[in-house]
């Protein structure tokens, strides 16, 4: 006998409890009419956590929500500077904004119910250096400690020299790279003459 299909109501709320969140464009790609979201959220099953993003009404919104939802509105986006820093617990930012890193001639996309910023990145400088972290249950992008600290130079102009240099003096202190790491993206954000000197400082 043929195994029942299931219903799109059974679907959506499996594809929640998996992905961890949905959008829109999750159902359609399935033929699943978007009024499935609604009328699943207002029965209590979903709950609409920003426009367009639904999760599972028993799942419990942790502590790296807003970056989970950033990479699931932006799969191109890639975590980085003030907010990687702080993901990694490096230094003392606590930025009231989600950086994001998108390459060189990507859109800006337009989202206003999110506190993002976005930077530009390109080639190399964009995608080396970047590790996945599956944050309520989305595979988030998101800098590495060395990559992170390189950028911050190279950003030094928008963030600040001193917090590049804390960022430099805590990561080392606290043993989340080595020189070696941290040298090869010097190199590759272009900052290894700049980063030089406060990096021998910290050798020791």
């Amino acid at each position: 006998m043929a195994k029942a299909a299931k219903s799109p109501t059974a679907t959506v709320l499996e594809l929640a409890q998996k992905a961890g969140m949905l959008r829109v464009r999750d159902l359609t790609a399935r033929g699943i009419h978007p009024e499935v979201l609604r009328r699943l959220a207002r029965r209590g099953l979903l709950t609409r956590t920003a426009r367009g993003l639904y999760m599972a009404a028993n799942q419990e919104i942790s502590g790296e929500y807003t970056l989970a939802s950033a990479a699931k509105r932006i799969p191109q986006g890639v975590i980085c500077l003030f907010t990687a820093l702080r993901f990694h617990n490096i230094g003392t930012q606590n930025p009231p904004v989600v950086w994001v890193a998108l390459p060189r001639k990507a859109a800006i996309p337009q989202v206003k119910d999110l506190p993002l910023r976005f930077v530009r990145f390109s080639g190399e400088s964009y995608t080396a250096g970047v590790d996945t972290h599956v944050l309520d249950g989305v595979a988030v992008r998101i800098t590495n400690p060395a990559k992170t600290v390189a950028d911050c130079f190279k950003f030094r102009l928008k963030l600040g020299l001193d917090v590049a240099i804390e960022a430099l003096r805590e990561g080392r202190r606290e043993r989340r790279f080595t020189m070696d790491e941290l040298w090869k993206y010097a190199k590759i954000c272009r900052v290894a003459n700049v980063m030089r000197p406060y990096m021998e400082a910290f050798a020791i």
